[in-house]
């Protein structure tokens, strides 16, 4: 079922990390398996940059702190509250590979990308029901917006639906849209929690 919008506070959290200074988002992904009010948390690592990564995080309204005074933001870009504006979520999540984009328009175009997001959102879920995919925008920066896409990769190539998660025709028709290339990612849990929850856990999404 897609949904226009969510109860949950959803916070995109860009940063980079160096050999001298700890993985932050690690850190905060293990204070969250104590954290009752934080529904999901999941971090990826960039396909073009290894040093540089994103967190994803859903809490509940008394979850305002979300990360600790002074954390590093690695970028103009920082700490970004998320608007949901197309959600679609299977139960249980069954899913072996989980990837985010984020997407900079130019100046003025922000409606027209989020326009075409949707309409590959919805084209997506007609044509093969995802483990989970969502479409959000920043609510401090309304240029960018994110694509955060969940699939079983066995179910997909079973029924040949990829085509209906291939970016690259909508790339096609963003380009003279974007302030430049997306940012593409891939799911990067820590290593203890990717051997007792498989390739993607439950509480990423």
């Amino acid at each position: 079922m897609l949904r226009p919008r969510s109860v949950w506070l959803r916070v995109l959290y860009l940063y980079e990390v160096n050999a001298e200074a700890p993985d932050s988002g690690l850190a905060l992904i293990e204070d969250s398996l104590l954290d009752s009010r934080v529904h999901a948390r999941s971090r990826f690592r960039s396909l073009v940059d290894d040093a540089r990564f994103a967190l994803y995080s859903v809490h509940n309204t008394e979850g305002a702190a979300m990360f600790p005074p002074g954390a590093p933001l690695g970028g103009p870009e920082g700490e970004h509250t998320l608007i949901a504006v197309r959600e679609f979520r299977r139960v249980p999540l069954d899913a072996s590979s989980l990837a985010l984009t984020v997407f900079t328009a130019r100046p003025g175009q922000a409606v027209p990308v989020v326009a075409a997001l949707a309409h590959f959102v919805e084209r997506a879920v007609d044509l093969y029901q995802p483990a989970y995919l969502l479409l959000a925008h920043s609510m401090e920066r309304p240029r960018t917006s994110l694509l955060l896409m969940a699939v079983q990769d066995s179910l997909a190539l079973g029924s040949a639906a990829t085509a209906a998660f291939s970016l690259d025709g909508l790339l096609g028709e963003l380009e003279p849209l974007l302030d430049g290339p997306p940012e593409s990612y891939l799911y990067c849990p820590e290593t203890a929690t990717a051997s007792i929850a498989g390739p993607v856990s439950p509480y990423a999404v």
